[in-house]
């Protein structure tokens, strides 16, 4: 299973994946960082971009941090 470095940057006005130079993503969320919103938002916005169900998508490290570690299936 593929793990994704992922840089989380809520609170902005719109929402969007950019590819960094080194493999990583940087995503931009509009929900905050309360209880949870903003880890809903990224689950739910790389299930889309992907084209998985929201359930392959899974937080394997950094829940409460900016700088995430994403698993997903083959």
């Amino acid at each position: 299973m593929p793990i994704l470095n992922v840089q989380v940057k809520p609170g902005c006005k719109q929402q969007k994946i950019e590819q960094q130079s080194d493999g990583s993503l940087r995503v931009c969320l509009t929900s905050p960082p309360v209880e949870g919103k903003a880890n809903q938002e990224l689950i739910k916005l790389l299930a889309k971009y992907y084209s998985i169900p929201k359930s392959w998508v899974t937080i394997k490290s950094g829940l409460s941090s900016r700088h995430k570690r994403i698993e997903l299936p083959d």
